[in-house]
Formats: structure tokens, C-alpha cells, sequence
């Protein structure tokens, strides 16, 4: 069984707010009647007994958000084999694969964004959306990470990412045969900005030259492996237009759930 989640957490983001409102859009475009609940290879996901929405995290932001998310994460792993979560910003991630290594201590991670988020610190904050990959990598939780998409490396970020032994393949060298190899179960994090935005303006950060929507549904298709959870995270409703991120973001739940349920 696949569990989602949704974590309206947005206080770790640097720019501007409003992920945390993207949990419930996504489920409203899915739920939307203006598309269907099929998956591109045919599978329904209408009542399909194969996933079930667990609804959204509550939080007091009195608690620490870290071991709150990392602590309901083990709990849902009791009764799901497998978890996809609904962000929220990027820093979810980071107690998100905590939880998820207690039943897979050997876990790969293959991330899809503009940005690296590797910084060691951002404006002071660990806990930044821009540093979850530092905390993830610096603590041992990944045995392996790859990095596809990215169009924003600074000195910073190529000198973390040849510290942790990260492997990037930037979006300047992209190319839409490549192929991905892993050994051992997978993480999948798809942050929204990967996309170009003309093609999903509804994100914080505008960073041109990235995947058209079709390049990521073909990278998404491809995929084989173990992959045993994914979060989708970074979708900001405040700037959208008319609804178009959110159904593109609905259309990327529909495409990852699939590669959960086949993989």
C-alpha cells in the first residue's frame, strides 16, 4: 500500500510563503472534473486499492517540526510499505527520509530540481528549504544522491556537493535519453521548479531553463527501480495563474503515484 500525505509546511521557506497551501490544491485539481483519474500508461486511480490519502499533517509550529514530520513518517511506514508526500517547501524532505531510512537504511535519492539545495546554512537557517540535501547527506541518510535539472550551482553548492560525493547532472547538459541506474531502494523529490516556468509559474522561485512538462512526464515514465516514497513539493498557489501549476502539479501526482505502483 502506498500512504499520502500531505504537510502544509511552509515556514523554512526563504523567499516568499505559500506552499503550504499546496496540499489541498493538488488534491482539488486531481479531484477537478476538467481531467480524469488516468494515469498516461492506463492505470485508474479512482478507488484504487492500491494507494490511500492519510489527509494532512496538523501542526503546532510551537513543536519541532522535525521530529514531528520524522515521528509521524514512522508511524505511517507501520502500515504502508511505501509513502508519498505532498509538500509543503523543500526542508520536509529532510525528516521525510529519516523516517523513511528506519525501514530503508540503504536508500538512494534521486532529486529533480532547479536548485541544489545543498547550502550548509542558508541566511543562518540549517532547516532552510535550500539545505535539506546538506542535512540529509552530512547525517548518513543517503547512500547515494543524483541531482537532475539543476541550472542554479554556485561556488557553495559545487564544493558541498564535491564534499558529499553528489552527483549532478546539470540541466545545461541534459539530455532526454539519459537513464538512471540505481542499487537498492529509491527516493524520488520532485520540486515543482525543476519545470520551466512558463510552463508552471505557480512556484516562489522563477528560474528559466528548465524541463518543459513533457520532459518530466518522459523522465518520470522511464524511471525503473525500487522506489519505495517521493514527495512533490514547492508548489506555491499564491502565484499561479488561473489554476495552471495546480493542474500540472495534479498531472505529476498522477505520473509519480503510477511509478509507485509499478516499481
Amino acid at each position: 500500500m502506498i500512504g499520502v500525505l500531505g504537510i502544509p509546511f511552509d515556514e523554512n521557506s526563504s523567499f516568499l510563503k505559500g506552499p503550504a497551501l499546496a496540499p489541498q490544491k493538488i488534491r482539488d485539481a486531481f479531484h477537478s472534473n476538467s481531467a480524469n483519474y488516468f494515469t498516461e500508461s492506463g492505470t485508474d486511480l479512482e478507488n484504487n486499492p492500491g494507494w490511500k490519502d492519510f489527509g494532512d499533517l496538523k501542526f503546532d509550529l510551537r513543536t519541532d517540526f522535525f521530529e514531528y514530520i520524522k515521528g509521524n513518517i514512522t508511524k505511517l511506514l507501520a502500515s504502508n510499505e511505501k509513502l508519498f508526500i505532498l509538500g509543503g517547501d523543500h526542508s520536509i524532505s529532510y525528516p521525510v527520509v529519516a523516517g523513511l531510512t528506519s525501514l530503508y537504511p540503504r536508500l538512494n535519492i534521486l532529486h529533480i530540481d532547479a536548485h541544489s539545495d545543498l547550502y550548509h546554512d542558508f541566511e543562518g537557517n540549517p532547516f532552510s528549504h535550500a539545505s535539506p540535501f546538506a542535512r540529509i547527506m552530512e547525517n548518513g541518510l543517503a547512500y547515494r544522491l543524483v541531482q537532475v535539472g539543476i541550472r542554479t550551482l554556485n561556488t557553495q553548492q559545487k564544493e558541498q556537493a564535491m564534499r558529499f560525493g553528489v552527483e549532478i547532472v546539470q540541466m545545461k547538459e541534459w539530455e532526454d535519453s539519459h537513464e538512471f541506474q540505481f542499487d537498492g531502494p529509491v527516493y524520488l523529490s520532485v520540486d515543482m521548479d525543476a519545470l520551466d516556468p512558463a510552463f508552471a509559474p505557480g512556484v516562489s522561485h522563477h528560474e528559466s531553463g528548465g524541463f518543459s512538462t513533457r520532459q518530466l512526464l518522459q523522465l518520470l515514465q522511464n524511471l525503473h527501480g525500487q522506489f519505495v516514497g517521493a514527495d512533490l513539493v514547492e508548489l506555491n498557489p499564491s502565484r499561479d495563474l488561473s489554476g495552471m501549476t495546480n493542474m500540472v502539479a495534479a498531472k505529476l501526482f498522477k505520473e509519480i503515484l503510477d511509478l509507485l505502483l509499478r516499481n
